[in-house]
């Protein structure tokens, strides 16, 4: 891998590495070809990789007793995704993760992290700094479940990830909202009506 891989980049904006250290560091993922509609984590497998997104679009999602389904996060270039609880406890996913889209990962293993993780305080670091904001992201999105309106909701996540509404489909988005796809599709129609 070339000190312009994808994934090397990605480390360097939060810790700076040698040459030697990005490589140790890249080598240790693995390229993955992931087909839409493919299946990355399911429920009741021990997850044994996280994934970085290079090219395409994820989604995790839960269902529960009555089949419903609810979208629990969103993945696109540059971002990670799996279920994280069964990753990092080593414990069986209760999430499965799907590509909404022909996609490209970078996998790594618990075990790799691991080692990686004891070999060098650097890498601990980056992969405390990216646990540490996953942490404020969660809790962010629960402050904004219990706080905001179902408009509010929306119209936050259009200021921030326009790019990820623009991807995914409409279903998926009003779930991950916490509504249903025709409250989702009457607060789109509204906001185009006050457009014209």
């Amino acid at each position: 891998m070339t000190s312009n891989h994808p994934i090397i980049e990605y480390i360097q904006r939060t810790i700076d590495l040698t040459d030697q250290e990005a490589e140790i560091f890249a080598g240790s993922f693995r390229e993955v070809k992931i087909k839409k509609r493919q299946f990355i984590v399911q429920p009741n497998f021990i997850v044994k990789n996280r994934n970085y997104v290079i090219k395409g679009a994820f989604r995790a999602y839960v269902v529960d007793d009555h089949g419903q389904d609810s979208t629990i996060a969103f993945a696109i270039e540059d971002w990670w995704i799996t279920d994280f609880n069964s990753y990092i406890l080593q414990t069986p996913a209760t999430m499965f993760v799907i590509a909404l889209e022909d996609s490209i990962i970078l996998e790594i293993s618990y075990e790799k992290e691991q080692m990686l993780k004891q070999s060098n305080h650097k890498f601990e670091t980056f992969f405390r700094i990216r646990a540490e904001r996953t942490a404020a992201f969660m809790q962010q999105r629960i402050i904004s479940n219990l706080t905001q309106t179902a408009e509010e909701r929306y119209d936050r996540f259009m200021e921030k990830y326009p790019q990820i509404a623009e991807r995914v489909p409409q279903y998926a988005l009003a779930s991950y909202l916490g509504m249903t796809t025709e409250f989702l599709s009457r607060i789109r129609n509204k906001k185009t009506s006050k457009k014209s």
